[in-house]
């Protein structure tokens, strides 16, 4: 029997996780250590490539690699607090409330930091908006990637435009029909 990827810990219920496994992986977090003060490398995940991982399309092995590496504090991921209501709104639409609670719940089990936009990131939103075509939660994730001096992780093309101010790592888009 082949050994299961790491993969596995990762994923939600929904996709092949047999129950139990994402409380197992939660109370593996629990005890790991608090984030280093050594750590230099800092990535925010857009919402994007959240769903990249979750949904298994081309990028979710990078992604893969970005928790793992969390996990053993190896680097530091954050996600906007505006991709939770992403997350949860559009999983709600397409699958379902039950889908879209245990979706939450398991993102919030990995190993990333919640950023909460404060009026500093607020304005650095404002004017990225102002300067490029980005929804207001793209601009607010741009702002933390801009101000963290972080890499932007992501699968949407606007983000290209802002390459200049933010470092991407840009997972393959995703091709349409």
């Amino acid at each position: 029997m082949a050994k299961p990827s790491v993969l596995y810990h990762y994923l939600p219920i929904r996709f092949v996780r047999p129950r139990g496994a994402a409380e197992a992986y939660t109370r593996s977090c629990l005890k790991s250590e608090p984030w280093s003060d050594g750590v230099t490398d800092l990535y925010v995940l857009d919402t994007s490539s959240i769903f990249a991982f979750t949904d298994q399309e081309d990028g979710a092995d990078e992604v893969e690699r970005l928790l793992n590496a969390a996990k053993q504090h190896e680097c530091r991921l954050e996600v906007c607090a505006m991709s939770l209501m992403e997350l949860y709104y559009i999983t709600l639409r397409e699958q379902g409330e039950d889908e879209a609670i245990r979706l939450v719940a398991l993102v919030k089990s990995w190993p990333v930091v919640w950023i909460y936009p404060d009026e500093k990131t607020l304005l650095q939103a404002a004017k990225l908006k102002a300067s490029y075509r980005l929804s207001v939660t793209d601009a607010l994730i741009a702002a933390i990637a801009k101000l963290h001096h972080a890499t932007l992780v992501h699968k949407d093309p606007e983000f290209e435009a802002i390459a200049s101010q933010v470092p991407l790592l840009s997972l393959p888009i995703k091709k349409r029909g």
